[in-house]
């Protein structure tokens, strides 16, 4: 009866993380670039001593013994990102970039540190680079002329900018893409930013459209993953679950109460 209040609590716990993502999945349904969560379980187990003490012990069955195991409820195994592609909409804005297919920009974060990111809408810095509209420059650095007049990126990343009086465009840099062998391990830093993680893998450079790697649509920007319909099922079901657990704990307290009321 205590393991089940326990079991019961680990499936609680575990429930309310899962509602907790679905939920803010379905807060950011709207938001540009944005990349649903999942939640990951795994059971728990526990050598089960009564069971070995039952058998003879573990020195006198071994291995039998030894294998007395028993459910002791639900942890996290992970929470991890899905970076199934959004629906790219289209914006007319120069400034603005998607990634079709597999792929990240890298950027530069005010610690000097590397930060990932699937496009958005960018902006010339204070400092004459192109950046995020959060401020972060994108890296290698491409810096924007004064009196550059017409932006245009190309699919390969290419950058190039025309000038009053000008026919032709002049090259300005050249946009890399990354990819990493498990997306779904970067550890997610807001604003719809990435870090590398343990098992994320490091970032390999790759020129857009080649080898795998995606293409870059410049006019568009990616819209949520986030299928709303998907989520309110998945919330239905982590709501009965949850529900199905406080039942447990409710159960294994009025067999408390009846063990209890036995002394009387």
């Amino acid at each position: 009866m205590f393991d089940a209040l326990y079991i019961g609590a680990t499936g609680m716990q575990a429930q309310q993380t899962n509602v907790d993502t679905i939920a803010n999945n379905l807060a950011n349904a709207n938001t540009n670039g944005f990349k649903k969560g999942r939640v990951s379980f795994s059971d728990m187990m526990v050598p089960d001593t009564r069971l070995t003490a039952q058998l003879g012990g573990a020195d006198s069955l071994g291995a039998l013994a030894q294998s007395g195991k028993f459910g002791a409820g639900v942890a996290i195994a992970s929470m991890s990102k899905l970076f199934d592609a959004g629906e790219l909409k289209k914006s007319d804005s120069a400034f603005d970039i998607a990634i079709q297919g597999d792929g990240f920009v890298s950027v530069m974060m005010p610690d000097n540190s590397i930060a990932y990111s699937r496009g958005g809408s960018l902006k010339v810095n204070k400092d004459g680079q192109l950046a995020l509209q959060s401020g972060q420059p994108l890296k290698p650095g491409i810096t924007i002329p004064d009196g550059a007049k017409n932006l245009h990126i190309s699919a390969d990343g290419r950058v190039q900018v025309s000038f009053a009086g000008q026919t032709g465009m002049s090259d300005v840099g050249q946009l890399e893409l990354v990819r990493f062998s498990s997306n779904g391990q970067l550890t997610a830093l807001g604003e719809n930013l990435y870090k590398t993680s343990e098992t994320s893998g490091e970032a390999v450079a790759g020129i857009a459209g080649e080898n795998g790697v995606g293409s870059i649509m410049q006019g568009y920007v990616e819209a949520s993953n986030v299928k709303m319909l998907d989520e309110m099922l998945n919330l239905m079901i982590a709501q009965r679950t949850y529900e199905a657990n406080v039942k447990i704990v409710q159960a294994s307290d009025e067999m408390l109460g009846l063990v209890n009321n036995l002394r009387k």
